[in-house]
């Protein structure tokens, strides 16, 4: 006995070597747009921009690729950034007092940012005693240094005086006698002329005379005056060097009708223009080229980074190769796919360019540093899906998630949405001139054309996705322009059942003329499932040309080169009333009522600034009426969720969670039926299956054997169908059905099983080993590998906070991972530090799938597995830093490194 349990011992510690070798864990670097910015620095020696937030973190950002993070101990917005001239040190000061300095250091060949001081500020200056009595200025609004004279220093006061004072004689110069709040000031370049801004949406200009004091300004305006009109918050000229300066401010509108615009103003000549975001602005500056003229205009917001060419005709915007919003409509599921074939990369890079036309054609303008990353192995694609109906494709090979090209599927249907009701196309003579600006937009016309599941054949180019309202639409890529008619086929899945009443969303009216579809994916086929209820599953299968779909009620299978339904089958238990009236029925209606108060809102100021500019009153009310509307709207919301995470256990008995297509065997004799249904004792609803072949291996993917990608599968030996439960796996032989071997994956503490997906992990030390393991993160935010066909716990790891209940269950693996490291993606709302998006060079990234509920979705977190050693590890990856709670990036290293070096 003794000799045994030796010898099993000695298996063990070999096996537990094997998977060290097999199994490693990392977490990566975090990209995306960062959440809540609250300040913008610039500095044009080392052209690096930079960007702090409200939880603490700052960003640096260079030519692309080259980017920098570090974060504050202090869990405080960042107010200012300033980079000090010529050096490679910038300083932050906090809300809560305190002011770091921070510089970039060479370390092991690339640069990296660390913080190497702070000063905390505990209490107001004393106040001299000759002050008393005197005046009250109110704060400091302004500090601007004379660009000739370093030496004298504007002085802005809230109250509207300005000071300029002399740091050597330690006196003032010359009293401004401003009567206005200022917002803020500014020196002209020959350091003898000042202009400041005011709340009542005014600007003066000031002279340097010397004589003291100066009362009234050479000269005051205001831009959109007349009626009251709202704070400039930021003024700057600029002068060109042979014509008329640039003026640029922000705010200013007037209050009653254009009080809720988000607006920057540029003036040059005669050309006066309002760029209108929509999102509030944080700040701008302007980059100007060698000859000092005004090259481009940067301005952040608080969801977009958006840059205008100053110097092109027209003003166009530049396309920004990082810090692209991923939320421009609300993320409502994504899609991964890698090792993408060069020929379809190449033909949705063309038909990305065609929707690009409208860019200017001018180079990046932020070029500091240098990117040292190797190229990407492989190309790899994001595609997230929408709440518009949009999909859009992301280059995901490398660290900058990059957009390729965006597909749109509302053109198939007639939706709510108008035309004309643009309300940004500027019109001749219109005023303010406005001209919208940026891609963010948080208004969808109609939520039905949301995008739940996405599905892209990377061999045959076909792609299929399903939306909100049971539509499933089949595209391919074309190259050209074409005219066609989509033909729908309607699939009643509740197949004559009785007594049933849908109380959920109408479907959506397909368009019957001929639509024009511009060059990329263009849709040929439409599903249409009545029920119209939300797409639950998708699979796709371009080999057989079959698209399987599920939804609440049950699913089908629908054949796209016929264009013909093989087969239908209602999942419904009788007695199932939820499903009926579609459980996201309050939550939609929800959101939309919240929609349409905005929308019918911003029409009804259209409406009457067209008609009656001085009906302020009436707006008034409606503004009221909105507010309470909101504030009913969101003590609903909570209690919607509560709902909609119970109903999912105890009520949705017709819910298709997951759809597989195998080569495999069902059926022991020749003839009889051809299907059979496993009931789980236990009763945990099902949300994965993988057929394992003769030799343990999953099935490959469609048309993988075909392209010499993946070894034809065992069809002599019996195969294994694996079934993944939410509380166990359970091992069944085929074609008998009969049960093999189980895992019970959860414990006492409430875990369930959320996501699961199978991936190949290759061994660091062996060069041609590897082993087919099964991924599974569970409600806890736990990942653990299992053995496949053994069925065996490998490792686990903690991943994701419990409490980020949306981030575990947006995960989702993919089926295969042909690199050496297997990452996944996850969206948080939580508001953890840093909600942003990581991606590796390397392997295979997860697709993700969120179901939104009250908040718009713009972060994502990434985790790694790698199978190198571990220096290879450290440049392929050469990221040091976690990206969960607070708790756990204080734990860690202050910065976050990238492959970036920086030459000054």
């Amino acid at each position: 006995g003794r000799m045994k349990r030796f010898r099993r011992h000695g298996h063990d510690s070999q096996r537990d070597k094997l998977k060290q070798e097999l199994y490693q864990f990392n977490k990566t670097v975090e990209h995306g747009f960062p959440h809540q910015p609250s300040a913008l620095g610039f500095s044009p020696s080392l052209e690096l921009l930079a960007i702090g937030t409200r939880s603490g973190a700052i960003k640096l950002y260079g030519a692309p690729g080259v980017e920098f993070m570090g974060l504050h101990d202090e869990n405080a917005a960042v107010t200012q950034v300033h980079f000090l001239p010529h050096q490679v040190e910038l300083v932050t000061l906090l809300d809560d007092n305190s002011l770091h300095m921070w510089t970039l250091r060479a370390h092991k060949g690339v640069s990296e940012l660390l913080e190497i001081g702070r000063f905390t500020l505990t209490g107001p200056p004393g106040i001299p005693e000759e002050y008393v009595g005197r005046r009250n200025l109110e704060c400091v609004e302004a500090l601007q240094e004379n660009p000739l004279n370093p030496r004298q220093v504007l002085i802005g006061y809230s109250r509207g005086l300005m000071v300029l004072w002399d740091l050597d004689r330690r006196c003032a110069i010359q009293h401004f006698l401003g009567t206005q709040q200022l917002e803020s000031v500014c020196w002209m370049e020959d350091g003898g002329n000042i202009l400041s801004s005011h709340s009542d949406g005014s600007y003066c200009h000031w002279t340097v005379t010397g004589k003291d004091p100066q009362t009234e300004p050479e000269k005051q305006e205001t831009p959109y005056g007349s009626f009251p009109c709202k704070a400039i918050s930021k003024i700057l000229q600029i002068s060109t060097r042979q014509g008329p300066p640039f003026l640029i401010f922000s705010g200013g509108m007037p209050r009653a009708s254009y009080g809720d615009r988000h607006c920057i103003s540029v003036i040059h000549s005669k050309t006066h223009v309002a760029l209108d975001f929509t999102s509030r602005i944080i700040d701008f500056f302007v980059i100007r080229d060698g000859e000092r003229d005004p090259n481009a205009l940067v301005v952040l917001v608080e969801e977009e980074l958006v840059v205008v060419d100053l110097q092109t005709e027209g003003w166009p915007v530049i396309q920004t190769p990082y810090l692209v919003p991923l939320h421009c409509s609300a993320i409502t599921c994504s899609h991964h796919v890698s090792s993408i074939p060069l020929k379809l990369w190449e033909r949705i890079q063309a038909a990305g360019k065609l929707q690009n036309l409208h860019y200017s054609r001018k180079p990046w303008p932020i070029n500091g540093g240098q990117n040292l990353a190797p190229d990407p192995p492989q190309r790899d694609l994001l595609l997230t899906g929408h709440e518009d109906g949009t999909v859009r494709f992301w280059d995901a090979s490398g660290v900058c998630l990059y957009p390729m090209y965006k597909l749109s599927t509302a053109m198939v249907f007639h939706t709510d949405a108008d035309p004309n009701d643009n309300m940004n196309q500027s019109t001749e003579g219109e005023w303010p001139p406005f001209r919208k600006v940026g891609c963010f937009d948080p208004y969808s016309d109609d939520p039905r054309l949301g995008i739940q599941k996405i599905h892209l054949c990377k061999y045959s180019g076909y792609l299929t996705v399903a939306g909100t309202a049971g539509q499933i639409l089949i595209l391919e890529i074309n190259d050209e322009a074409a005219e066609q008619t989509v033909e729908a086929t309607v699939v009643d899945l509740l197949q004559g059942q009785e007594g049933f009443r849908w109380k959920g969303q109408a479907r959506l009216d397909l368009r019957e003329d001929p639509v024009t579809f511009p060059s990329g994916f263009q849709p040929f086929a439409l599903v249409q499932c009545q029920p119209p209820a939300v797409v639950t599953a998708i699979a796709l299968h371009s080999e057989w040309k079959l698209v399987a779909f599920g939804t609440s009620h049950g699913f089908g299978v629908y054949d796209y080169q016929q264009k013909n339904n093989i087969l239908v089958r209602c999942t419904l238990n009788p007695n199932d009333q939820v499903a009926l009236e579609g459980p996201l029925s309050r939550v939609k209606s929800i959101k939309k009522s919240l929609r349409q108060s905005f929308r019918r809102i911003r029409r009804s100021r259209v409406s009457m600034r067209k008609h009656n500019p001085n009906n302020a009153a009436k707006l008034q009310e409606i503004n009221a009426r909105l507010e309470a509307e909101t504030l009913h709207d969101m003590e609903l919301a909570p209690v919607q969720r509560k709902i909609e995470a119970r109903s999912a256990d105890d009520s949705f008995t017709g819910l298709v969670r997951t759809l597989y297509f195998a080569d495999t065997f069902l059926s022991d004799t020749h003839a009889g039926k051809n299907s059979k249904e496993i009931q789980l004792m236990h009763r945990a609803p099902v949300v994965g299956l993988v057929v394992l072949d003769g030799r343990g291996a999953p099935l490959p993917e469609p048309l993988e054997v075909a392209h010499d990608l993946a070894r034809s599968p065992d069809m002599q030996g019996s195969h294994q169908l694996l079934v993944i439960s939410e509380e166990q796996l359970k091992l069944f032989n085929l074609p008998k059905v009969s049960s093999k071997a189980k895992l019970k994956l959860t414990a006492l503490d409430g875990s369930r099983v959320r996501r699961v997906g199978v991936a190949w992990f290759g061994s660091s030390r062996v060069e041609d080993y590897g082993e087919s393991s099964l991924v599974v993160l569970t409600n806890q935010g736990e990942l653990h590998v299992v053995s496949l066909p053994s069925i065996k716990l490998q490792v686990h790891y903690p991943c994701i906070r419990r409490e980020d209940v949306s981030g575990i269950a947006s995960c989702v693996f993919t089926k295969h991972g042909q690199g050496r490291s297997l990452a996944f993606i996850h969206f948080t709302e939580s508001k953890t530090n840093l909600n942003v998006l990581a991606l590796t060079n390397f392997g295979v990234l997860l697709s993700v799938i969120y179901k939104e509920s009250t908040c718009v979705l713009f972060s994502f977190t990434v985790f790694v597995f790698t199978g190198t050693s571990e220096g290879t590890a450290t440049t392929m990856v050469r990221f040091v830093m976690g990206a969960l709670g607070p708790e756990s990036i204080a734990s860690n290293t202050k910065t976050c490194m990238l492959s970036a070096s920086l030459t000054i």
